[in-house]
Formats: structure tokens, sequence, C-alpha cells
């Protein structure tokens, strides 16, 4: 039988700038326990099988370990104060105030395990992504923290004229987080963006917006793309060559970029995040085919 691991720390999503959920028996999590509370305002939906609702209102969430990790069974499940499982995907809520938006840690900065939110698989838990029934690893360790927006959805039907015509991925929107802190599996942090780039990936469109925790000693110098290249010098440039190259030494070509091969300013970030939140809305309202996703 798999083994099950619930994690101890209880959040309230919306207020606090970080949270952590640690486990001693895994790899992904620190030793220590710590909790910190959010609280949000947003609205409870109702909602049925297949169809996800905005937000929860004021959960609180744990993490719940099954399998264990760099297994082919690991998942982490996201559960509410009754045990229930919640979809990080569905159910975080995208927006908590002042501009800033939730982010889902799937990749700790200097780690290599390729985990991702499992966009077809019930309550959509983390897992480590497989190719050819084997796990997979990046090259070399990503230098950020990596993860996902919640409630956003890189529409596969819509061609976007402003990037060659490329049409969205069919995931989440991606997030590279530039702070100094290591985060963790499963980890929500508050972050603010700050650019994005146009990736293009095998055709696909696979957004990167780049943003900050407000938790980082640096986070009130940057408020706009211009401000990394003065206070984080050479990020966006090795951002983007990271993501154009990591997948080279799989004898795959290199990724290729729209908007001119550069990092687009913060406006053009939000109206990224706006255009997909929406997008994910009309998948759970079914507005949008959702082929094999899971809108629990």
């Amino acid at each position: 039988m798999a083994a099950t691991r619930l994690m101890v720390s209880t959040i309230n999503i919306g207020v606090s700038s970080s949270v952590f959920f640690k486990s001693a028996a895994s790899p992904f999590f620190k030793p220590h326990s710590l909790s910190r509370c959010f609280n949000n305002n947003a609205k409870l939906v109702s909602r049925k099988r297949g169809f996800a609702c905005s937000a929860l209102y004021r959960p609180e969430v744990q993490i719940k370990e099954e399998g264990q990790p760099e297994t082919l069974d690991y998942r982490v499940f996201f559960v509410d104060k009754s045990g229930k499982k919640v979809s990080p995907w569905h159910d975080i809520p995208l927006h908590v105030g002042d501009g800033a938006f939730n982010f889902i840690v799937e990749i700790p900065k200097e780690s290599s395990a390729k985990m991702e939110v499992a966009t077809d698989e019930i309550f959509t838990p983390i897992k480590q992504d497989t190719k050819k029934g084997k796990l997979r690893y990046y090259p070399y360790n990503i230098n950020w923290n990596y993860g996902l927006l919640p409630q956003t959805w890189e529409d596969p039907t819509h061609a976007n004229p402003e990037v060659d015509g490329a049409f969205g991925d069919n995931d989440p929107v991606d997030v590279v987080e530039i702070g100094e802190s290591r985060g963790n599996v499963g980890q929500l942090m508050k972050v603010k963006p700050l650019g994005c780039l146009a990736m293009i990936d095998e055709g696909e469109l696979d957004w990167k917006i780049i943003a900050i925790s407000l938790d980082d000693p640096r986070a009130s110098l940057v408020n706009d793309v211009d401000d990394v290249e003065k206070h984080f010098p050479g990020t966006l440039t090795a951002i983007r060559d990271w993501f154009r190259d990591y997948k080279i030494p799989d004898g795959k070509p290199a990724n290729n970029f729209g908007l001119g091969n550069k990092a687009a300013n913060k406006d053009y970030a939000l109206k990224v995040i706006t255009e997909t939140n929406e997008s994910w809305a009309k998948l759970v309202k079914r507005s949008t085919p959702a082929g094999e996703l899971s809108l629990v």
C-alpha cells in the first residue's frame, strides 16, 4: 500500500505572503514545520463534479503526500480541514488583492525533478512528470522557483495574433519566481508580476510570468521589467536562455520566443494573466471543451 503523509501545517488562503508545507519524510520538504495564515474574502460558489468554483471561502488547507517521492505513484494533494481533497489549480484563488497573486511552487529552485500539477487527474495533484514511463528530470537544476498561477489556462484553441499565431499549450500559466529564498513543492507564495516571456515550445505558446515573492528583501525595489535588469542584472537573459536551451541535451531543438525575443513589461504580463484567467473561467463553465482535463 502506498504511504500517505498528511502535513500538519494549516493555512487560510489569502493574506500572508507565503506558506510552507513541510515533511521530514520527504526530500521535497524541510525537516521542520511552519504554518502561516491566509485570509480570503472570495465568495463561495457551489460546485458539482466537473465544475470548479472561483475560490474557496477561507479554507484551511493541508498538504497530503501519497506514495514515495521520486516514484511514479507519488502525489502531493491539497485537502481542506474536513479532509476533502481540493484542486490547487481550480480551488486556490488567483487574486489576493493589491495587485498580488497566488503562486504555487511545483519545482523549487536549484532542483531538477520535473514536478507539475496533473491537469488530467481528479483534484489535480502535483506529481513528477513522466516520459515513456520514466520520471522526468531537467538536464540541470533550474535556478528559480517555478510553478503555476491557479485559475489560469492557456487555451489550445486560441491562436495569439501577437505571438506568431501560436496556440496555447493547454496548461495553467507558468511563473518564474526570482526571489532569493528556495521554495518547496506545494508552497503557496504571494507574488507580484514584473514581466513575461512568450516562449514557443514545439509550436505552442507557453507564457512565463516573471515574478517576485512579496517576502523577498528586494521586492520593494522591483515593480517592472526594467527594475529586474537593474536590481537582478542578467536574470532576464538567464531565464530566457535556460528555457531556450534545456531540451537541447535531449536532442531537441532550442525553444523560440515571440515579442522580439525580449521580456515584455508588467502591464503586458497583467494582460496575459487576465486573458488566461478568463479562458480558465470559460473552461470550468464548459463554454470551452475540456477534453481530458480534470475540472475537479
